[in-house]
Order: structure tokens, then C-alpha cells, then sequence
């Protein structure tokens, strides 16, 4: 995918006050301090989300245009404990109402560590998005911080734990699993465009 453009389109605070957009919408979603901003930097070739040392950056809903013909959604990262249960409950008010009522959303990256495998977030994320019949793949990142036995350990251990789920395993590092990653969310996109489509 040639990222030609990318045009920050708005944020959204409240349930069901989002950008008038019209484009088909992946939204990244992962627990924080997991790679999410990192991921999405690199799929972009340049840094429009914020990466930062203190996790729980991301507290509204992000929507980049790329190319003009999808919208990359950037959720706020869940799991974060430093931040009152009371913003919380707002944050996750907010994601649910998104995923649940967004007209445009055509699937979701679920986001997780690959060193810390699976926790009881991404399980309850999982259960939501098949109960409300959105489809979604699982990238696991940092996979430049395991060696290649302890990698496919832990491919193992995920397939079993998520099986007929898309599973990608990505680096923002060196690039590991991008083109492949790509390729599954013009996929989600545009189904009906065939493999050789190129937006750009």
C-alpha cells in the first residue's frame, strides 16, 4: 500500500458525535503501552499518532484519511490504570458506542503484545466485536523483541487461543508482517475490489 496522503479529519469525546465522513473506517484498538501508535505510524510511513513513555495517551477517538479513500480510526487504549475509574467508564462508553453504532466501520486491528500474549481485555473484546458481528484481525507487536523459537511459541500459543481469527505478527522496528497487514485491511475495506486494487 502507497500511503500518498493523510489528513487528520477529527476527534471525537462524546458517544455518537463523530466526523462526517464518508470513507470505509479500520479501527485500532489495544491495551495501552502495547504499540498501537507505533503501528499505525509505521503502516503510515509517518507519525500521526503520538507514541509516548506514559501509557494512556489517547483519550478521545482519532480519525486520519489516507488517500482519501479509508479512514484509519485510533481508539483510546484500554487497560490503563493511572487514570480515575470515572474516565474509564467514559472511555469505554465511548469505544463500545463506536463500534457498536459506526455505520462506516468495516473492521477492527486488535492490538496486543506479543511477549504478554492474551489478557482478560482482549478476551472481553473479542466476545464483543463477535456478538455485535464486526469483523476484526489480531496483530501482535513487538515480535523484533522475541527470538524465533520463542516466536513461534507463542504463534502457537495464540492460534490455539484464537482459533479461525486472523493473526499477524508486526514489528514497526524493522517492518515485520506491514505488506501482510495491509493487504488484510484493504481486504475489510473494499471486499468487493479484488486483491489488485491499489488506493493511492
Amino acid at each position: 500500500m502507497k500511503v500518498t496522503s493523510v489528513e487528520f479529519a477529527g476527534a471525537a469525546t462524546q458517544p455518537g458525535i463523530y466526523p462526517n465522513l464518508c470513507h470505509p473506517e479500520i479501527a485500532f484498538a489495544g491495551r495501552s503501552n502495547v504499540g498501537k501508535s507505533s503501528l499505525i505510524n509505521c503502516l503510515l510511513q509517518r507519525k500521526v499518532a503520538r507514541t509516548s513513555a506514559t501509557p494512556g495517551h489517547t483519550r478521545q477517538l482519532n480519525f486520519f484519511i489516507i488517500n482519501n479513500h479509508l479512514t484509519f480510526v485510533d481508539l483510546p487504549g484500554y487497560g490503563y490504570a493511572k487514570v480515575s475509574k470515572e474516565e474509564r467508564t467514559h472511555w469505554q462508553k465511548l469505544v463500545e458506542h463506536y463500534l457498536v453504532s459506526s455505520p462506516s466501520l468495516r473492521g477492527v486491528v486488535i492490538i496486543i503484545d506479543v511477549r504478554r500474549g492474551l489478557a482478560t481485555e482482549e478476551e472481553m473484546l473479542f466476545h464483543f466485536l463477535t456478538c455485535h458481528r464486526r469483523p476484526f484481525v489480531v496483530v501482535a507487536t513487538k515480535c523484533d523483541k522475541l527470538n524465533r523459537e520463542q516466536l513461534e511459541q507463542q504463534r502457537q500459543a495464540l492460534a490455539a487461543r484464537l482459533p479461525g481469527s486472523p493473526l499477524f505478527f508486526f514489528s514497526a522496528r524493522d517492518g515485520t508482517g506491514k505488506a501482510e497487514l495491509w493487504r488484510a485491511l484493504l481486504a475489510l475495506a473494499f471486499p468487493a475490489a479484488g486483491p489488485q486494487t491499489r488506493y493511492a
